[in-house]
């Protein structure tokens, strides 16, 4: 009888540990499957916030508007990526960016800049912004960006540049 007893309640935990880790890969797969709605090539068609503003984000030095038309890549698979800026006028000269970045929860986008020469370890700072309105071709990344003491809400509208 114990023996019984015993069976029974080893089937009984190891049926609750095989449902669990069901439903823990179906999450994954599930964010998977939105984290790869990303891949590609993308670029900033327009930029919203009050433009009286003189918004620098990224601690890049230039103004936000500078990030319109920039080109950004991603690749899910190793969760590299890059950013290229245009550069001129006020935006200086141009520049590209490497990043490593993951999606959280299918709404949570962060990333960070690598340095040539590190690793992506060995940098701790980062960018976190919210995943909006996503669709196959568009989506939008949401940013509170520090200014004078308070927030600022900056929306980056991203448009498919190729590659699906």
């Amino acid at each position: 009888m114990k023996k019984l007893l015993l069976a029974g309640m080893l089937g009984t935990s190891l049926f609750a540990v095989s449902c669990s880790t069901v439903k823990k890969a179906e999450t994954s797969q599930n964010q998977r499957s939105e984290f790869l709605k990303l891949k590609g090539d993308w670029q900033i068609v327009s930029i919203n916030y009050d433009k009286g503003l003189k918004i620098k984000p990224f601690d890049e030095g230039i103004d936000a508007q500078c990030f319109v038309g920039s080109h950004w890549r991603f690749i899910p698979n190793n969760y590299t990526g890059a950013i290229t800026v245009n550069g001129g006028g006020n935006c200086g000269s141009g520049f590209t960016q490497p990043i490593k970045f993951e999606v959280k929860d299918g709404n949570t986008f962060m990333f960070k800049k690598i340095a040539d020469g590190t690793k992506a370890k060995q940098n701790l700072a980062g960018y976190t912004l919210d995943v909006i309105n996503q669709t196959t071709d568009q989506f939008s990344l949401e940013q509170n960006v520090p200014f004078d003491g308070s927030t600022v809400k900056v929306v980056y509208n991203f448009e498919r540049a190729g590659m699906k």
